[in-house]
């Protein structure tokens, strides 16, 4: 059992800008979330964090494969709140359960999606020991140097979110 070891902070008790960010998005969307609610105790993080979500928003993976790459990543790192996060979002970006356990496993039935896929776990993994055949057997697959360039981008998301959750030790809902 994981005990809660950073506190979630209001818009009233977060620091600085942290406490302006947390009001805007509490007023655009009703509330902020246990990540983002905690992160506010710095207001760097929280801020860098944001911004990055927003841009890896704008990422040339097509929405499904991105979270693929998550699920895959998310599985290597243990954090249970964001594997169950992105199974959910895999759901709605039309994922099968299929799909789902594939990418938990880090790979795909495409094989064109699963080099993808492999190459995010082994930034994730083993970064130094990327090779130039291993850029080159992704290129070989079609996906270009912006979508190479890309999976380093979701693979920092999830390592910052994924990371934030254990230390913070927010869980899944209903595990204690």
């Amino acid at each position: 059992m994981t005990t809660r070891r950073l506190t979630a902070l209001s818009p009233e008790q977060a620091p600085g800008r942290a406490g302006e960010l947390l009001t805007d998005i509490v007023e655009r969307h009703g509330s902020a979330g246990e990540m983002v609610s905690t992160m506010a105790h710095s207001p760097a993080l929280l801020d860098g964090y944001l911004s990055l979500s927003r841009a890896m928003k704008r990422v040339k993976i097509p929405r499904p494969l991105s979270e693929k790459l998550s699920l895959a990543v998310q599985e290597w790192i243990g954090c249970g709140t964001c594997r169950e996060a992105h199974r959910a979002a895999g759901r709605a970006a039309g994922l099968s359960e299929v799909d789902i356990e594939l990418a938990l496993q880090g790979t795909s039935i495409d094989p064109r999606e699963a080099a993808l896929i492999g190459l995010a776990v082994r930034v994730l993994a083993e970064p130094g020991a990327l090779s130039d055949e291993d850029v080159a057997e992704v290129r070989g697959h079609g996906w270009s140097d912006r979508v190479i360039a890309e999976v380093v981008g979701v693979v920092a998301l999830n390592l910052l979110t994924g990371a934030f959750n254990l230390l913070a030790g927010i869980q899944p809902e209903g595990e204690d």
